[in-house]
């Protein structure tokens, strides 16, 4: 589950960078950061965002979770470079991300 949790934290970490550059159409006039919940499209975002969140954590992905390492997928997109090293690589960005 420490794989899971690391890779979230990654891709928050990520968003947050990422959200005070640039801009998606439509979302131009959304404030950065945790103002975006409160404003029109950003709201809307959320709640789609929070139910497909859900629909992934209660098992209705595509993915098959492997029941002895929990939250490890290994190599979803097929990139063929999913070692031993590469996986204690993630595990320490995903530790640093979460700190």
């Amino acid at each position: 589950a420490e794989i899971k949790h690391g890779r979230a934290a990654m891709m928050g970490s990520l968003g947050l960078l990422t959200q005070s550059v640039y801009k998606l159409p439509g979302y131009e006039n959304v404030p950065s950061g945790l103002g975006a919940q409160w404003t029109e499209p950003g709201s809307n975002t959320l709640v789609i965002v929070f139910f497909l969140i859900g629909c992934l954590e209660i098992g209705l992905s595509p993915w098959s979770d492997n029941p002895t390492r929990p939250g490890d997928y290994g190599d979803p997109l097929n990139l063929g470079n999913y070692s031993e090293e590469m996986r204690n690589k993630e595990l320490n960005n995903g530790r640093m991300a979460m700190f």
